[in-house]
Formats: C-alpha cells, structure tokens, sequence
C-alpha cells in the first residue's frame, strides 16, 4: 500500500512538473509566431485596401464598411493588372537603375480620374499606371508598341495631290425670260383674220399671224392722216408728230406706220407680225373674237438659247462661281450632253431643301431641250495644280477645331492644327499645319486624340491639386 501511495505521489509530481513545462512554453511559441507573422506582414506590406465582400471600392489607407467590418488588405503579389508585363535585366554593380516609376494611375475608360494607388473602376477595370517618361511636356502622345499594333494606329506622309471633285444637281430647262414676246392689244379690237399658225409652229420675225380692226387705232391713223395732208401743216412735221405719237402709244408696228405716211390711206384693219423668231408657245386668238386691252393672243419664245435652273446644296456653294464650264444631260436624251456655263447664282438658300439655285445658258441650235424637261448638271470643281493633301480619315473635326496628328516616330504623336481646304476623291486640302512629306496619322487617330485630352485633363488635375 505504501508503494501505490508513493507511484501515485511521483506521477502527481511528474504531471504538475510537465503541465508547468507545456505552461511555460506557450510564451515562447507565441513569440515566435508572432515575430514571423511580423516579419512576413513586413515582406508582404499591402499597396491598397479593398471592400471585403470583393466590391470596387478602394481605398490607399485602412478604412471600415459602413457595417464596421474592415477593409481587405492586398498585398502587391496579389494585385491583378491588365498591363503588358515589362521585364528588365538585373542591375549589374556598376549598373544605373532603369526602372521606370510610376506617376499616378489613371481611369483606363479615358476618364479625368486619377489614383495615386492601384484601383479599379466600377465595372472592375485596373487602372493604368502612367510613367514618369510616358508623361512629356511637349504635346505629344507617347503609345506602346503593343498598343500602336492592337489598335491599328497607320500613317502617311501628307503629299500634293491634284484635288477635283465633281457636284451633281438636278434641275430642269427653264425658258430665257429675254426672248419670249407677248402679242396683246392696248385698245379694244375685234380679230378678223388668223393666219395658219398653231402652237408649236416656228415663226420668222415679220411673219403675219392675225388682221385686227381697232376703232381706237382707225382714229388715230385718220388723225395722223389729215395732219400730214392739210395745206397748212403738211409741210410742217412739228404739227404730225403728236398724232404719230399716239398711233405708236397703241403699240402698232412700225411697217404700218410707214404703209400710212407712204400712202396717206387710213387701213380698215391692220396685219400685226410677229416680233421675234421663234416658237409659238401659245395662241388665244379666234377669228370674230373681241379683244380687250391686255389680253395674250399669242406667247412667242426663241428657243435657240436656254436656261437649265438646277439646284446645288449649301455645302458645295464655296466651290463654284460664275463663268464655270457645266456638263448637262437629260434624262430622255441618253448618252447626249450639252456644255454651258455658270450665268447666275442667285442670291438665296431655299429654307426648306437648303439649296440654291444656279442658272446656267445652254445652247440649244437643234431645239432638242424643251421647258420643263429633267435634267442632271456636273459641274467639275477644284484645281489643275497639286496641293498638299492627306486622307480626309486624317482630320479630326470637333466642330471649333480641326487638327492631325504627326507621327514623330518611336511611338510618339503629335497634335497639330491645321486649316482645311477643297475636299475631293477621299482627299482634303491643308492649307496651313503640315508641310508636304510629313507623316500623318491616317486611323485610329481618335483614339490617339483621347489619349492627348486625357493627358491635358490629368495634368491639369495634377496641377490643380499641386500645392502652390
């Protein structure tokens, strides 16, 4: 019995001793995990925070949810990013370091937004890092290779070319309001006789087309009749020309006048000719009829030489001007073209088409055109001698700005105003920006054209926030 109590006795003292020995070590395995943990978190130090449950919210500095929870801390091996990784050779001992620093990071939608810290946006994009010789001074846009080649960035030396561009207007042949002539009777008179002409027939100028009988003419010629034959004031032609006056005030023609004088008869009625060569257009006269004064017997036109009316739109007015060789077709006539010229621009935009109508003379020998008749007119434009051009795909318009970009080589772009010209074939004039043989980028420009305004609203920002 006394050898149990002494067993139990020894292993009571060995577990007290062994329990104290498991105690006393705890201490010294806290302070070792600690110190690794430490060291690690010093290895590994975070470069940003982000929301717990994975959102994109960042923040440079720890920072709690609105419900309290802590944000998570990423440590630079665990950052993604979408940028092309750049590796460089290890610093040899004598070696300069040429490791690029990075400025800030930017939004990689273009936005005016910057990060000193890596981020990313609300639809989960990284932010791009933008570095120190990445950012210039001078204007210019520096790209990556990489970049240049997936965006599909091209370029062209800007060259003289020879700039014509053709403007077609559709129109239709209008009669020349100088050589139409209406036949109308200035007294009341009664129409004897018509010749055989209709509308539509061809008439030479002194041609008969009616006899007319005019009570008021009849008085007048019996007036200038007695005048010149009285024995008093015959021979004295101060008296007649009052009542020759009056005979011509009734607008009759000239040969009927001489027939009076020639041989002092007062004519029961009169042959009134036509004025002019041409085409009778209209014809109101009846025989019997009664005829008022002012109304149209006949409407007689020249048709030798006509008009095309055609309308050109707004755009194309500054490059066109009177006197211009113009192309014209018919839509009936296939295959048969008339040349004219520019006569008149007139001086007003229609409000509704935003066109102007340009007149323009066309000969017309084989009366082939007629009033009315559709027709489509090219009027050539531009310059025989060659000017520097580049491919309109070239100009970047803002509507208050044009300017292209020059490529100055190893990926860096240059922003350059420049004042537009003639356009034509593809091509546009620059009249002032760019000398001939300079590279201009020719697509994908306004991406580059993003680029440069987010690079002048970043360093803007950037100013802005600077410290003065």
């Amino acid at each position: 019995m006394n050898r149990a109590v002494l067993a139990g006795t020894a292993a009571a003292f060995i577990a007290a001793a062994g329990g104290g020995f498991i105690i006393a070590q705890r201490p010294l395995t806290r302070n070792v995990v600690a110190v690794t943990a430490a060291s690690a978190q010093e290895i590994q130090a975070p470069i940003y925070y982000q929301d717990p449950d994975g959102k994109p919210a960042y923040s440079s500095t720890p920072t709690k949810t609105p419900d309290g929870r802590n944000y998570r801390a990423v440590p630079a091996n665990a950052d993604i990013s979408f940028e092309d990784i750049v590796t460089e050779p290890m610093p040899g001992p004598n070696s300069v370091s040429t490791e690029r620093r990075i400025k800030y990071y930017r939004n990689p939608m273009g936005l005016p937004d910057t990060s000193p810290t890596p981020k990313k946006d609300s639809m989960g994009m990284d932010y791009i890092p933008v570095f120190d010789r990445d950012d210039s001074d001078d204007g210019s846009v520096k790209l990556s290779p990489g970049k240049i080649q997936r965006t599909g960035v091209k370029s062209e030396p800007a060259a003289k070319r020879v700039i014509r561009t053709t403007i077609r207007a559709p129109g239709t042949i209008q009669l020349d309001e100088r050589r139409v002539s209406v036949i109308s009777m200035r007294a009341e008179s009664w129409v004897q006789k018509v010749a055989d002409v209709t509308t539509g027939t061809k008439v030479r100028s002194g041609q008969p087309l009616m006899d007319i009988y005019s009570p008021a003419i009849s008085s007048a010629a019996a007036e200038y009749v007695a005048t010149i034959t009285s024995k008093t004031t015959g021979g004295d032609g101060l008296y007649g020309r009052g009542s020759r006056q009056r005979i011509m005030n009734l607008d009759v023609p000239d040969t009927v006048i001489a027939e009076i004088e020639k041989s002092r008869i007062v004519p029961i009625s009169i042959a009134w000719a036509a004025p002019r060569d041409g085409i009778v257009l209209e014809r109101n006269a009846i025989e019997g009829m009664r005829a008022q004064p002012g109304d149209i017997l006949f409407r007689i036109a020249d048709t030798s030489l006509v008009w095309a009316m055609v309308d050109v739109a707004e755009r194309d007015l500054g490059t066109i001007a009177v006197g211009q060789p113009v192309n014209v077709r018919t839509r009936s006539l296939s295959g048969k073209q008339f040349a004219g010229k520019i006569n008149v621009i007139y001086p007003q935009v229609n409000r509704e088409t935003r066109t102007t109508r340009v007149r323009i003379e066309l000969a017309n020998a084989d009366l082939a055109l007629l009033p009315d008749m559709y027709i489509d007119a090219s009027i050539e434009t531009g310059s025989a001698d060659p000017i520097v051009s580049v491919p309109e795909s070239a100009v970047i318009d803002t509507g208050t700005r044009q300017s292209v970009f020059i490529d100055k080589g190893q990926g860096r772009f240059e922003p350059r105003g420049v004042e537009l010209g003639r356009r034509g074939g593809g091509y546009v004039e620059l009249r002032e920006g760019v000398a001939d043989g300079e590279p201009v980028v020719i697509s994908a420009n306004f991406l580059i054209d993003a680029e440069s305004n987010l690079k002048a609203a970043l360093k803007g920002f950037s100013d802005a926030r600077s410290p003065q």
